[in-house]
């Protein structure tokens, strides 16, 4: 059986999400992020990604990790290919020259648009967005975003889809990149396919199922 280290309110979601998807069944084990802990190898401390069980696992102490009947991977979006690839489907490259696509993809979201992306997430959670020093970071990240948003938008004008004009692990992995920038309106609202996109993506059963789970957790 599939299981996947990490809380909803991570990466994992990712992951959580993707196994719905595939309808396959997997194992929640929670491990929080060490950094919301004031003690986080304190005896009582949850599990967390400095706890020696969790580090057995993932030794960069980085979560998602997943482990499917032995086989351990630990990187997010990589781990979604894996299970498409495996799992097959319509989420799944239907050739060679597909998988190259969606894994172009993926790597771009991961390089061009997530390292922003973050920032501004981080931003947030720290409460920061309103202070000068922040605003000053959200608007450079905001600004350094407009042409990935360009370039999605301008392939959206002929695909409804990122590859082979259906929903595959190309836009499950996008949309949870993209999913970080939406505190950012004003780019949605000059880039309205990239908008309706990331609406159709959000409207699946799967990824609700996903965030219902998320919304349970502890800030």
């Amino acid at each position: 059986m599939l299981t996947i280290y990490g809380v909803y309110r991570s990466r994992a979601s990712r992951n959580y999400w993707m196994a719905r998807e595939l309808g396959i069944p997997f194992k929640s084990v929670p491990v929080i992020q060490a950094r919301r802990l004031e003690d986080p190898l304190a005896a009582d401390a949850p599990l967390n990604t400095k706890s020696p069980g969790f580090l057995a696992v993932n030794p960069m102490g980085l979560i998602p990790a997943i482990d499917d009947d032995g086989l351990v991977l630990t990187e997010s979006l990589a781990n979604n290919l894996y299970l498409a690839r495996k799992h097959g489907g319509p989420l799944a490259p239907a050739d060679i020259a597909e998988e190259g696509r969606i894994g172009t993809w993926t790597v771009w979201a991961a390089t061009e648009v997530e390292p922003h992306a973050v920032k501004i997430i981080l931003a947030y959670d720290g409460g920061t967005e309103n202070t000068p020093e922040g605003r000053a970071l959200i608007a450079a990240c905001a600004r350094s975003l407009e042409k990935a948003f360009g370039v999605l938008e301008a392939h959206l004008a002929k695909n409804d889809y990122i590859v082979g004009n259906r929903f595959t692990v190309a836009d499950l992995n996008l949309a949870e990149v993209f999913r970080y920038t939406m505190s950012q309106t004003a780019l949605f609202e000059t880039h309205p396919r990239v908008k309706a996109w990331l609406a159709r993506c959000q409207s699946r059963p799967a990824f609700k199922a996903m965030m219902e789970e998320r919304m349970k957790e502890p800030e």
